[in-house]
C-alpha cells in the first residue's frame, strides 16, 4: 500500500495547550479529516454508540475525569480540534476508543481490530536495544505524523503521533533522555473501571517524565480506565523496564536485563483475566523460535512473515505495521524505519541526549 512520507512539525513553546492543539490541528487538518473520514471503527461503533442514550454516563464521566486530572492536554484535545475543523466529538472519541469500545454493543461482521504491536528488548553487555513494530488499523495508513514539541520550559519532545490524537499513543521519546513504547493489552470487560483514566492522557504526560522513576510514578498514579504495557527506556542509566498495567492502580514491573524479552498483545506478568488474542500468541510463540543475538536479528523478527494468518510484520488487509524504531541505548539514537524492516529503510534517525 503506497503512502506518503512522513512528516514532522515543531511546534512551541506555546502560551498554553489550547495554542499547541491548534497549531497541529491546523497543521494537519487534511490528514485528521481524512482519517475521520475513513475510520470505519468511528463511523460503524464510536459514533453510533456515542449518539445513544447509553453513552451518556460514560462519556461524561471520561470527560470529566480525564479533564480534571490533566486540563493542560484536555486543552490540547479541544485546540486540535478547532484548529483542524473537526469535531470535538470526533476527537474526543478516537482518543478514548480503547476505553469505550469494551462498551459497544458487538455487531456481527463488526472488527475491533485497532492496534497490535511487537517489541524486542535486551539490555547486555554488548548491546542495549529496543526495537518496536508500530503495527495498527488500516484507517491508519497515511494518517500520522512526528510532533517535536517545545515546552515553556525548554524541554522538548518528538513523539510519533495518529492524526487527531494526543502525542503519543505509539512511541517518542523527550530531551531527559527518557523514551517510550506501547503495547496495547486485552483485559476481560470486568476487570475496566468505565469512565477512569485514558491511555492517550498517560502516555501524553509521559513525554514529559523526567527519568524511569518519573514515568514509573505517573504511570502508576493515573488510575486507568483499561490496561497497557508500557517500555521505558532510559539511555542516560542505559535500563529499560516493561511494565504491564491494569485497572485500580495495579501494575507489574520487569526490569529487562541480557536475556532479549519479546513482548506482544497479552499480559506476561501482570495477574490481569484477559481475553485470548490468538494474533499475539502467534507472533509470541513464532519470536520465541528466531535468533536474538544482535540488532539485525531483532530486525529480522520484526521483519518476519512466515505465519501468513498473524505474521509479526503485518501488511493488511485489516493490520498493518505502519513503522518500526530502534532505540539503541549506546548510541543514544532512535531510528525510524519504513516497510519491511528486513529492508532497513530508515526515514529518521534523531540523537536522544
Amino acid at each position: 500500500m503506497e503512502t506518503k512520507s512522513l512528516e514532522i512539525f515543531e511546534v512551541g513553546p506555546c502560551e498554553d495547550g489550547f495554542e499547541m492543539g491548534f497549531l497541529i490541528g491546523q497543521r494537519f487538518s487534511s490528514e485528521i479529516k481524512s482519517r475521520l473520514e475513513k475510520d470505519l471503527i468511528l463511523k460503524k461503533q464510536l459514533l453510533p454508540f456515542a449518539h445513544s442514550p447509553h453513552s451518556d454516563t460514560l462519556l461524561k464521566s471520561l470527560s470529566q475525569t480525564n479533564m480534571k486530572k490533566y486540563p493542560r492536554f484536555w486543552d490540547e484535545l479541544r485546540g486540535t480540534a478547532q484548529g483542524s475543523g473537526a469535531s470535538f466529538l470526533e476527537i474526543m472519541l478516537l482518543n478514548f476508543r480503547k476505553e469505550i469500545l469494551p462498551f459497544v454493543p458487538k455487531m456481527e461482521e463488526s472488527s475491533s481490530l485497532d492496534d497490535d504491536c511487537s517489541d524486542v528488548l535486551v539490555v547486555g553487555e554488548s548491546m542495549a536495544v529496543a526495537a518496536h513494530n508500530e503495527d495498527a488499523n488500516v484507517a491508519l495508513v497515511g494518517h500520522t505524523y512526528l510532533i517535536k514539541g517545545i515546552l515553556a520550559n525548554g524541554v522538548s519532545f518528538t513523539a510519533y503521533t495518529y492524526a487527531g490524537e494526543l502525542p503519543s499513543c505509539a512511541f517518542g521519546f523527550n530531551s531527559y533522555g527518557l523514551a517510550f513504547t506501547l503495547n496495547s493489552v486485552p483485559p476481560c470487560k470486568h476487570e475496566i473501571e468505565a469512565g477512569a483514566i485514558g491511555r492517550n492522557f498517560v502516555s501524553r504526560d509521559l513525554l514529559e517524565a523526567r527519568s524511569i522513576d518519573d514515568a514509573l510514578a505517573r504511570i502508576c498514579s493515573s488510575e486507568a480506565s483499561v490496561g497497557h504495557c508500557y517500555n521505558l527506556i532510559d539511555v542516560k542509566t542505559r535500563r529499560i523496564v516493561n511494565v504491564e498495567t491494569a485497572s485500580r492502580k495495579r501494575y507489574s514491573v520487569y526490569e529487562v536485563g541480557a536475556v532479549p524479552f519479546f513482548h506482544a498483545n497479552m499480559y506476561l506478568h501482570l495477574k490481569v483475566e484477559q481475553e485470548r488474542d490468538e494474533n499475539s500468541l502467534s507472533r509470541q510463540q513464532r519470536a520465541a523460535m528466531l535468533p536474538r543475538e544482535s540488532t539485525s536479528d531483532f530486525l529480522s523478527l520484526l521483519g518476519d512473515k512466515n505465519d501468513t494468518k498473524y505474521p509479526i510484520y503485518m501488511s493488511g488487509p485489516l493490520l498493518h505495521t505502519l513503522c518500526t524504531v530502534v532505540i539503541d541505548l549506546d548510541e543514544k539514537t532512535l531510528s525510524i524505519l519504513t516497510g519491511n524492516t528486513k529492508e532497513r529503510k530508515t526515514s529518521f534517525l534523531f540523537s536522544i541526549s
